[in-house]
């Protein structure tokens, strides 16, 4: 059994008084306060006592921004958040981890800020997507902005398989793409290519071809992706789904190119065609049967 002066409750009760004025006590002992906080922080979380762990990390966490010190500040408002996290207090997790973002950045640390946004993210996927996603949004964000576009490639992943599992799928494509500029901007060829194909998939699978298309056509405009076999395989791709031929679609997502993207996006593939393809090829055929024919003999 603990001794009254390692039980936890006990802790807190010190450190609060020792950050009580009174007239006795002009000035708090913050130095003093902080140790006991995080002490009893640590014995509740072992107790799985998760309500009164998050308690005692947010006081934590205040001690140390008056130490100023924001990054053992941002650590413990971390840790109030995986608390949270436990209790499944969503609406705390999201701002617990946004504040310690917050502490972080003060201290000059993107990276660390970016994590924090990100852990947060995670923590939310299932339970609020659409506060998951601003999270990985404003965690690449940070990255960017410190110059550090390689480090959020992983960000945008995630983001992107978010929205795919809410099949909100045109908003997919728009941070793989959004992937892709990022890695555009780094040089980093083989995430911009593969990025992009991820992309025209999701449309495809979607059952926009028109957007696919577009989308092609758009990043056909960037020399390394025509000369790319991500880019390669998505002009087969889409030529397999004008030809209305099945068997080719199939053999094309069964690729070692389609095998080495992200398994999220490696599953939408294996599921094409979606839709009536045949539509599709007939659609193109119309097109191409009201195509005015040339006349050799009016070359004026």
């Amino acid at each position: 059994m603990a001794s009254s002066s390692s039980d936890p409750q006990n802790l807190i009760t010190k450190a609060d008084n020792l950050t009580t004025l009174s007239f006795t006590r002009w000035n708090a002992d913050w130095i003093n306060a902080t140790v006991l906080y995080e002490q009893a922080a640590n014995a509740f979380k072992i107790a799985k006592d998760y309500e009164r762990a998050k308690s005692a990390y947010e006081k934590a966490s205040k001690g140390q921004e008056m130490l100023s010190s924001p990054w053992e500040a941002a650590k413990n408002m971390e840790s109030a958040g995986a608390m949270s996290k436990e209790l499944r207090n969503w609406r705390e997790v999201g701002d617990f981890y946004r504040r310690a973002s917050e502490l972080y950045i003060e201290c000059g640390r993107s990276q660390a800020a970016s994590d924090a946004l990100a852990k947060g993210a995670r923590a939310l996927e299932d339970s609020q997507p659409e506060e998951a996603i601003k999270l990985y949004t404003d965690a690449c964000t940070i990255l960017e902005e410190d110059g550090g576009e390689q480090m959020s490639f992983d960000l945008y992943r995630a983001a992107a398989s978010v929205y795919i599992k809410q099949e909100k799928y045109t908003d997919a494509a728009s941070f793989l793409l959004k992937l892709g500029l990022a890695a555009d901007k780094c040089n980093a060829t083989n995430s911009q290519t593969k990025a992009y194909l991820s992309a025209i998939i999701v449309y495809l699978y979607a059952q926009d071809f028109k957007q696919a298309e577009k989308c092609y056509n758009d990043c056909s405009q960037i020399d390394g992706f025509l000369r790319n076999d991500h880019g390669r395989c998505a002009s087969k791709l889409l030529a397999a789904f004008k030809d209305g031929d099945i068997e080719e679609i199939k053999r094309i997502t069964q690729s070692s190119i389609i095998s080495n993207l992200d398994h999220v996006i490696i599953r939408l593939a294996r599921k094409l065609p979606m839709g009536d393809v045949n539509a599709l090829k007939a659609n193109s055929d119309t097109i191409k049967d009201e195509e005015e024919p040339l006349d050799e003999n009016d070359l004026t």
